[in-house]
């Protein structure tokens, strides 16, 4: 008599978050699309913060953030479709957004109040 509850296989798992289609079946253009819109808003948030101390860093992390969304559109044109594909673009978002979000921490603590 066959077993009524088969163990699923865990890599079909709909559940787990390298399962989801965004990393397994997507075209990569979602990330493009979400990947701009962070960008747009980190550079905005970074112009605004180019007079603060310490000198440079807000310049430098908006040029690194310019960069990796740069990265992002060339893997999309240059990589074939398919999970590495997208594995590098959500890693280079990863990057993106700890680039952004360290710098204005940084800028942040290092302000004083007169």
């Amino acid at each position: 008599m066959p077993d009524p509850s088969p163990i699923p296989d865990p890599d079909l798992d709909p559940t787990r978050v390298t399962s989801q289609p965004s990393l397994t079946t997507s075209t990569g253009r979602i990330w493009l699309v979400v990947g701009g819109l962070f960008a747009l808003i980190a550079a905005v948030v970074l112009v605004f913060l180019l007079s603060f101390p310490p000198a440079g860093l807000a310049a430098t992390a908006l040029a690194l953030v310019v960069l990796l969304y740069a990265a992002m559109v060339i893997t999309q044109l240059v990589t074939r479709r398919g999970r590495p594909r997208l594995g590098i673009l959500a890693a280079l978002m990863i990057v993106m957004a700890l680039v952004s979000l360290g710098s204005v921490l940084v800028l942040a603590a290092t302000q004083t109040t007169p």
